[in-house]
């Protein structure tokens, strides 16, 4: 067994394009010896987002705090609230987004891939942001 306190993992600042205000709390990767599946906190600022992109992982969100929105693969914004879990498969592209004007985290499960290492997601392609973003 292996045991840590989220709060003593160092953030990152995420700065792909289109990202501003995310930062990650890498919890569990394959620098802990993990071989399947890793977990992240994410926090964004006031007003932070990640890109609209998509991957080849699974992702699975589960929101703790903020006032969180999902733009799916419509474009759709969906306004979410803390203890609101989503489920992303693979290829899908999506956007995250912080509405509030507090700090918004989450949890991001994700299985690890290949060479991947469980921090940054295996082939991530930034894409086109649908109209009024």
């Amino acid at each position: 067994m292996k045991k840590k306190n989220s709060t003593e993992v160092i953030p990152h600042e995420m700065k792909n394009e289109g990202i501003k205000g995310v930062f990650a709390r890498y919890l569990w990767s394959t620098d802990d010896g993990c071989k399947n599946f890793a977990m992240r906190v994410f926090e964004f600022e006031a007003g932070g987002y990640t890109s609209y992109h998509s991957h080849l992982e699974d992702h699975e969100f589960y929101f703790l705090e903020g006032e969180p929105a999902y733009v799916d693969a419509d474009g759709n914004e969906v306004r979410l609230a803390p203890g609101d879990t989503i489920y992303c498969p693979p290829g899908e592209p999506h956007q995250i987004k912080n509405m509030g004007r507090a700090k918004m985290r989450m949890i991001c499960v994700i299985p690890i891939l290949g060479s991947g290492d469980g921090k940054m997601s295996t082939g991530y392609v930034r894409r086109e942001k649908h109209k009024g973003e």
